[in-house]
């Protein structure tokens, strides 16, 4: 009870960002940037309510237009009954539901492909993660066609942060993309790479290196990371280790044959 009220005191103290003299933005011009949050979740009954409040509060300060799609991932918790009514009643929230359990990559993919925002951003629905740093990420958009967290202090037992480092270390060996946490759940990209980047099961574990890969610029900015509200992980040593190490091998393959070509002249 202590950690998680602790926990809970932290990301309401948590520091702002003031908002930036955006060119575009919250202006009415038409080119203004416009953001939408992906949240995948996989029986997060729990963390819901909270989860919500926070992005209540992340709405209300973001210096661009945003909206919330919820990707229900086959919930069998009761999370359907929590964000139907909220989509309903508010025009920032949407939903999808899966009609069966399918997985991170399928429930980005679906994210991806329903966005019609300029910006697509990603959060885990757990509340390790902090709405309230995309205000340190949306500063480096447009200039940066993404902009992903890196978790600077780690708020997760022992096991978990060990085999974080050692799939990362093994990643940026075998496929050389410079990035120190391809898996932070905070994540903000052009809503065009989103929904250009080639996407199969296990892919996001790669979105900053796709987007390397279809010639984008990344931005690396550490964020606060906290320990998980409530409920239960979703990985075990299998998908953290194991799964990630064939998928690396798949990546690196699928880099070294991947199709480059720069136009000249067209008419």
């Amino acid at each position: 009870m202590d950690s998680i009220g602790s926990e809970k005191q932290l990301h309401e103290n948590a520091p702002l960002v003031p908002a930036w003299d955006y060119s575009v933005g919250k202006n009415g011009s038409p080119d203004k940037l416009s953001l939408t949050i992906l949240v995948p979740l996989y029986n997060e009954a729990e963390c819901l309510p909270k989860l919500v409040e926070e992005l209540n509060n992340f709405i209300q300060v973001s210096p661009v237009d945003t909206f919330v799609y919820f990707i229900n991932d086959g919930s069998t918790d009761g999370s359907q009954s929590i964000i139907e009514p909220i989509s309903l009643g508010d025009p920032h929230y949407h939903y999808i539901t899966f009609k069966a359990n399918q997985g991170l990559s399928a429930a980005l993919k679906a994210g991806f492909d329903h966005c019609k925002t300029s910006l697509v951003a990603y959060i885990d629905a757990d509340l390790q993660t902090s709405p309230m740093d995309f205000l340190k990420l949306l500063p480096f958009l447009p200039e940066y066609d993404l902009a992903t967290g890196i978790r600077t202090k780690r708020n997760d037992r022992i096991v978990k942060r060990l085999s974080s480092l050692i799939a990362n270390s093994v990643r940026r060996f075998l496929i050389d993309d410079g990035i120190a946490d391809t898996g932070c759940p905070l994540k903000i990209l052009k809503t065009e790479y989103a929904q250009a980047i080639p996407f199969f099961t296990g892919m996001h574990r790669f979105i900053p290196a796709l987007v390397q890969l279809h010639g984008g610029r990344v931005k690396q900015v550490p964020v606060q990371h906290f320990p998980r509200y409530a409920g239960e992980a979703k990985y075990n040593l299998r998908n953290r280790l194991i799964k990630p190490f064939f998928d690396t091998l798949a990546f690196r393959w699928m880099k070294r044959r991947y199709i480059h070509y720069q136009i000249d002249k067209e008419a």
